[in-house]
């Protein structure tokens, strides 16, 4: 492995679990009053996209990574659009 992949593969894994203390911090606490919901669909949108791209050139650490930051990403808006319409 060369050192361009092991930036690659090192950027993957950071921006892949970039979410993760979001999503926990959110899960723990059921609050999302300061989420921003048009952020987090964006986000979300793009990623699903990064995914689509990364099944067209198969590549799997795009394809992984970015499946993974869905997975954190995607809990954090449930969790705020579920709480919009508890509050609603």
């Amino acid at each position: 492995m060369n050192l361009v992949d092991v930036i690659g593969y090192s950027a993957a894994v950071l921006t892949a679990v970039a979410n993760g203390p979001q999503a926990v911090k959110t899960l723990k606490s059921g609050k999302t009053k300061d989420i921003s919901t048009g952020t987090y669909s964006i986000l979300v949108a793009g990623l699903i996209l990064w995914i689509v791209y990364g099944i067209q050139k198969s590549d799997w650490p795009l394809i992984l990574s970015n499946s993974v930051a869905v997975l954190l990403s995607g809990t954090v808006l449930v969790a705020k659009l579920t709480q919009k319409k508890k509050e609603a």
